[in-house]
């Protein structure tokens, strides 16, 4: 196994691992708290984490088992879900409430 082979092996499992994180965060509707702190509630964690382990999941595949347009097609739809995570559900710093 070459580097780049278990570069995109290491990448698919992190990226079926952040959609494993997010799918369970919305179905059980809790998170860790140290997630949780930097989002406005736990459906933005989840679809967050749900939508950047899809991207790189997508980008693993499409690297590995695709070639010519398809790869560019699926390159081009993981990088969308990666914005529609980053613009609607991105981490929000919270003011610290003063008591």
């Amino acid at each position: 196994m070459n580097l780049g082979t278990s570069t995109l092996l290491v990448g698919g499992v992190i990226g079926l691992l952040l959609a494993v994180f997010g799918v369970k965060m919305l179905v059980t509707g809790r998170g860790p708290a140290s997630t949780l702190r930097n989002f406005p509630g736990v459906r933005a964690a989840a679809f967050y984490h749900l939508l950047f382990g899809l991207a790189l999941l997508l980008m693993v595949l499409g690297q590995t088992l695709l070639g010519g347009p398809a790869r560019v097609v699926v390159s081009g739809v993981a990088i969308v879900l990666v914005g529609v995570a980053l613009v609607k559900y991105r981490p929000r710093v919270r003011k610290p409430v003063d008591e």
